[in-house]
């Protein structure tokens, strides 16, 4: 209702220019505090929440996404060089491999000597086994063919190809 001054021009006016029915409850607005929440005040609802865990806020949209290949490339299992010794205490020889454990990595420190064997190692993880007096045993890789120069057939007219560090021969001048 309109007060001060205001309210004395709308003395007399039924609706105090508010139109036929907006002034007299609460129908303007849509209704009264949470009336609608789940009618036409469901969206706000879903935006705000309300004041229990299951009308609570929910995300709006797209949240986050999702690594395709993270099935199709597992990540071999690590194990850190410190918890060699509690994991496989009292042994020389450990075999990663077989405890399902595909890399070794260099947190942590090693005191005895053991022989690892695994499918990787850092090169950390490889010095502090190597200070203990130990060794990692990794898999041998196979060596990549080399490339020769020479083996390549060479193109006629060009000249015979030397060493990398030669300079190439000096033009005879005219």
């Amino acid at each position: 209702m309109a007060s001060g001054g205001r309210a004395k021009r709308f003395r007399g006016a039924h609706t105090h220019g508010r139109g036929k029915k907006a002034g007299r409850g609460a129908g303007l607005r849509g209704g009264r505090g949470r009336a609608g929440a789940n009618k036409h005040r469901y969206l706000m609802l879903q935006l705000l929440g309300g004041k229990h865990e299951h009308t609570r806020a929910k995300p709006w949209g797209r949240i986050g996404f999702k690594y395709r290949s993270r099935t199709g490339n597992p990540q071999p299992e690590s194990i850190n060089v410190g918890d060699l010794s509690v994991q496989f205490a009292g042994k020389a020889d450990i075999d990663l491999t077989a405890a399902g454990i595909g890399k070794l990595l260099g947190s942590g420190a090693i005191a005895h000597k053991v022989t690892v064997k695994v499918e990787s190692a850092s090169a950390g993880a490889v010095e502090k086994v190597k200070a203990a007096g130990g060794q990692v045993v990794l898999p041998a890789k196979a060596a990549a063919p080399a490339k020769a120069a020479s083996a390549a057939p060479a193109k006629p007219g060009a000249a015979p190809a030397g060493k990398p560090g030669d300079k190439p021969a000096a033009k005879p001048s005219k």
